[in-house]
């Protein structure tokens, strides 16, 4: 029996989980868990949420609430979701424990203690306006490398470089979009230059690995390993265990990945064996995998071995199987940039095993993939539905119905042998690509067994053989069955919550999950009654696209004016001071239509997200939105008075990344009167247009997202709706 540790990348807990990460990480982690439980390897899967991010503080920040009360409550959201998928982790934990604190501080201590930690004076960013050192994930710019205008301090989301933030470009804070300034600070540094040669002959010793895995470890080895920061300026964190370090925490890419190891011994303290974990860190015969997104090859092929040599007697990672992206609408899904499909969203619209078959389909192994709705509905449809669940149901309906019990295998004939042949040659690939993570070949070997069983079926015709020959027509119903065993049992990597429905109706004993992949070969328990089948799958009817995900892109908040002042070089134009949650100023061409006074007393909707415009000498940071039709003109805003800096956003994920002006003309935002309720209808300029809103007031006018022939009333975070300071008229353009 061998040992397996899976160790599944850990998701920010600064938002709910998405597609992107199921489908990236923890999704191939479960499928491989699964199949090496079913095969009696003493398998161990652990992930949990990354609490001490830097997105998170970002999110608290927006919110006005502490780090940690985003993290607990986007982690309890997403362990739930991801039970509810199905996901078996012997332990889903956080980063925000004593256990991982303490693990994180003595392996700090370890390295400093070996001489592989050094402090040094070091240049950060320190925003003058904030008042802060900025983590470089507060720090935005141009990257160096592939020339992206979103490119964090970090990394580079875009080409997966690995950056510090000094390298950006035009470096901007992310809080207030102003010029930040390197300030000398001191730091404590991983001497990464200790573990060159050592990881490199690590690499290349692991030719195993996925080819785009290995080609971009040996890029960066190319390049040369510079020391790094693992130290930074903040108040949330593990803190450092070192006098005079108070104020500041281990900074998150260092302790994060710490939690693999941290939460192996939690969960063996869990079970009462509290050195049990180094069955799976210290002895050389346990492989460890590693499942993460492309984002993320540096810190598990280079940063975790460095931070394990320089510990000593703890395993390296034996494989690292990063996926590429998953796509929507050619962007990666990404919660800090607004292209995100929640998870939790999409079970409250279809089973898991729906979703899991989707996701594993289309897993992105060695290219990106492309989430689609049309996609979704078509493979669902036409590959689960179609091929697999029919089978499944020809087989158990037409036995149930004319036998009522498993019949008796009498002899075969050459296509029934054929059949268990192709049953044993489908159990062979599929446990061989699994065994390699090579989940989509696996899941193809299943597909390919149930459209034979189909096949199969087919040519028997047991139809017509029970009026003429019902021994004959329990021999091949026999075999039909054995077929859906081994699919049922193939499958439970990827769909266990039907494997083992149909596990249950073949009257088999136990459970697929307690058997084990020995159940393949299992005989079925002749003579035993079949309880009435049930179809395991119908047919989807996916959204017909992802309508409104385009308007994710804006990141709008309610504003109120602070002050309003004469253009000093524009006759026509207004200087407005407005408190988006911190005072930006907009340069905006109302004077023909407000004055001044009545704009000092305006609660408006703010676009942040714009790229900043330089206007008579004067830089905007922000756009305010109208409504104009028939030389009339009206503000957007809130239906009730609500504070600044509330987010303005439809129950989408605001986008986080600059939009130019271009970008942002592309939205289609108009004026629509409400017709009814039952159902919901906007009149836009003539238009009858179906809409998505809860409740509102008939006749009335609202600002709305438009979608084809689709429109989506636009409202704050709390559901309080947008509306028009003035009369305009139905179909009046947003700008």
């Amino acid at each position: 029996m061998a040992k397996v540790l899976v160790c599944v990348a850990w998701p920010y807990a600064n938002g709910l989980i998405h597609v992107g990460h199921v489908t990236g990480s923890i999704l191939p982690a479960d499928i491989f868990a699964r199949f090496n439980r079913l095969v009696g390897n003493d398998t161990v899967m652990v992930s949990g949420s990354d609490m001490h991010g830097a997105p998170i503080t970002v999110s608290a920040d927006k919110e006005g609430v502490s780090p940690e009360v985003v993290a607990n409550r986007n982690h309890e959201a997403n362990a739930k979701a991801l039970a509810e998928l199905g996901f078996d982790f012997d332990l889903f934990t956080s980063t925000h424990t004593r256990n991982h604190q303490e693990t994180a501080q003595a392996m700090f201590l370890k390295l400093l203690e070996k001489g592989h930690l050094e402090k040094r004076s070091t240049p950060q960013f320190h925003c003058p306006r904030c008042k802060r050192f900025l983590p470089d994930r507060y720090v935005e710019g141009t990257c160096p490398h592939c020339g992206c205008t979103h490119a964090r301090g970090d990394q580079c989301d875009s080409c997966g470089m690995d950056l510090n933030a000094e390298q950006l470009v035009g470096a901007r804070c992310q809080l207030c979009g102003g010029v930040p300034e390197l300030k000398e600070t001191e730091h404590y540094f991983l001497k990464l230059s200790h573990f060159t040669d050592e990881i490199g002959r690590y690499v290349e010793a692991n030719k195993h690995w996925r080819p785009h895995v290995r080609a971009f470890t040996v890029n960066i080895l190319k390049e040369g390993l510079a020391d790094r920061a693992i130290t930074r300026d903040l108040s949330w964190g593990v803190p450092v265990p070192v006098p005079g370090f108070e104020g500041k925490r281990i900074y998150v890419w260092f302790e994060a990945v710490i939690g693999y190891l941290s939460a192996t011994k939690e969960g063996a303290a869990m079970e009462g064996v509290p050195g049990a974990w180094k069955r799976y860190w210290e002895d050389p015969e346990c492989r460890s995998y590693y499942f993460l997104g492309k984002d993320n090859i540096v810190f598990h092929t280079i940063i975790w071995p460095a931070i394990l040599l320089g510990h000593g007697g703890l395993n390296l990672p034996y494989d690292v199987t990063a996926n590429q992206f998953m796509n929507l609408g050619g962007q990666k899904f990404s919660k800090s940039m607004g292209v995100s499909i929640d998870l939790q969203s999409l079970l409250g619209k279809f089973k898991p095993d729906i979703l899991r078959y989707y996701l594993s389909a289309n897993m992105p192994e060695t290219k990106d993939s492309e989430f689609s709705w049309e996609d979704f509905g078509q493979r669902v449809n036409n590959e689960l539905v179609a091929t697999y669940g029919n089978f499944l149901h020809r087989a158990l309906s037409f036995t149930y119905k004319n036998f009522g019990k498993v019949p008796e295998k009498g002899e075969l004939d050459d296509r029934d042998r054929e059949a268990l042949r192709r049953v044993d040659e489908a159990g062979k690939e599929v446990s061989a690509a699994l065994a390699a993570c090579e989940f989509r070949r696996a899941l193809k070997g299943v597909m390919d067994l149930a459209q034979f069983g189909n096949q199969y079926f087919d040519s028997v015709a047991p139809w017509s053989l029970v009026g003429a020959d019902k021994a004959r027509c329990g021999t091949v119903l026999h075999v039909s069955l054995l077929i859906s065993k081994a699919l049922a049992v193939m499958a439970w990597p990827f769909m266990p919550f039907s494997s083992e429905s149909v596990w249950t109706q073949l009257c088999m004993d136990s459970t697929i999950k307690e058997t084990g992949w020995k159940a393949l070969s299992l005989p079925l328990n002749e003579g035993r009654e079949l309880p009435r089948p049930t179809p395991q799958f119908a047919k989807v009817e996916a959204p017909s696209g992802n309508d409104f995900q385009k308007y994710a892109a804006l990141n709008l908040k309610v504003g109120k004016v602070l002050d309003v002042q004469q253009h000093p070089n524009a006759d026509k134009l207004y200087l407005m001071t407005i408190d988006i949650g911190r005072p930006i100023t907009i340069v905006s061409g109302l004077k023909e239509f407000y004055t001044a006074d009545e704009l000092r007393t305006k609660t408006l909707v703010i676009v942040t997200n714009l790229e900043p415009a330089t206007l008579r000498g004067v830089k905007s940071e922000g756009m305010l939105l109208a409504a104009e039709a028939e030389g009339k003109l009206a503000l957007l805003t809130p239906e009730r008075d609500l504070p600044a800096g509330t987010q303005v956003s439809s129950g989408l994920e605001p986008g986080q990344k600059l939009l130019s002006f271009k970008e942002f003309q592309k939205l289609e935002m108009k004026a629509g009167s409400l017709e009814s309720l039952a159902p919901p209808v906007l009149d836009i300029g003539g238009r009858k247009v179906p809409c998505v809103v809860e409740k509102g007031d008939a006749g009335k006018r609202y600002p709305v997202f438009l979608a084809g022939e689709k429109a989506m009333v636009i409202t704050a975070a709390d559901g309080t709706k947008i509306v028009f300071d003035r009369e305009i008229a139905a179909g009046a353009k947003i700008r």
